[in-house]
């Protein structure tokens, strides 16, 4: 990773924590200070180098609002950004993993379960598609990319917006790659919404996103997969419609078994 790198489209929200230049640990601290970032306890989150200690990952971030973070590493940076950008939702993130992995303990479970999986894929790849048209969510379910990405493009870019959630997704982003693809769930949005500034847009959806995850439970099935070099404005080779024809990004969707579901968030 070089030390000044420029953000991808759809990381160019995150440009409020990134001059050019990835933050190092007191600058990331300084502006976890600055906003109040707190842990899924609680406690002031700090961003420290990783060191040898019992406490697992969302454990040691939890008790002590300690987050294990890299210096110069692009992976962690990221990480770091998702916690300043969305701290009410990284902190619920983190509230379900600790209560997760405390119940895994008092079973002795031996797998970490589906909702801990569905947690930590959100977490790492999630994409939030924040949205007044429903209709245009159900077509991307149905794996209708065409009728999204072409024929309704106008309306989708009017009534739409893509939020990518896992830093591991904008790690990706730095060089992006055919079939890159996230995990996206839908938040109903009106329109005078969509007319918001950024940081109004950032903090509405970081209270409704912290507030499902407090509140429901999910499997991986629950989230939909989402090309992400599909999204408007992620590159330039998609404002022509035969791009949306390559199978190895935009997969029809798959004949579900009887009685199986594909998930309705």
């Amino acid at each position: 990773m070089t030390a000044a790198a420029e953000l991808h489209p759809l990381s160019e929200f995150l440009r409020p924590w990134y001059s050019g230049e990835f933050p190092d640990l007191s600058q990331l601290n300084q502006a976890a200070r600055k906003s109040g970032v707190r842990a899924g306890s609680g406690v002031p989150l700090s961003f420290v180098a990783p060191a040898p200690t019992p406490a697992a990952y969302e454990e040691r971030a939890f008790l002590s609002g300690e987050v294990a973070t890299r210096s110069g590493n692009r992976h962690d940076m990221f990480n770091a950004l998702i916690w300043l950008a969305f701290p009410q939702a990284k902190a619920a993130l983190n509230r379900r993993h600790f209560a997760a992995l405390g119940e895994a303990r008092k079973q002795a479970a031996t797998v970490r379960g589906s909702l801990r999986d569905a947690l930590t894929q959100f977490d790492e790849c999630g994409v939030i598609v924040a949205g007044s048209c429903p209709g245009l969510w159900q077509a991307l379910r149905d794996h209708r990319w065409r009728e999204v990405f072409v024929s309704r493009r106008q309306e989708l870019l009017q009534s739409t917006r893509f939020l990518v959630f896992g830093h591991a997704s904008h790690d990706a982003l730095a060089a992006p790659f055919v079939g890159l693809c996230g995990k996206a769930t839908f938040i109903e949005v009106d329109e005078a919404w969509l007319a918001l500034p950024e940081a109004e847009v950032l903090a509405a959806l970081d209270a409704k996103l912290a507030m499902r995850f407090d509140a429901e439970n999910y499997s991986p099935r629950d989230w939909q997969p989402l090309p992400l070099l599909g999204i408007p404005g992620a590159t330039a080779d998609n404002e022509t419609a035969d791009y949306y024809d390559d199978t190895r990004q935009f997969r029809p969707a798959r004949t579900m078994r009887p009685g199986s579901s594909p998930g309705n968030r």
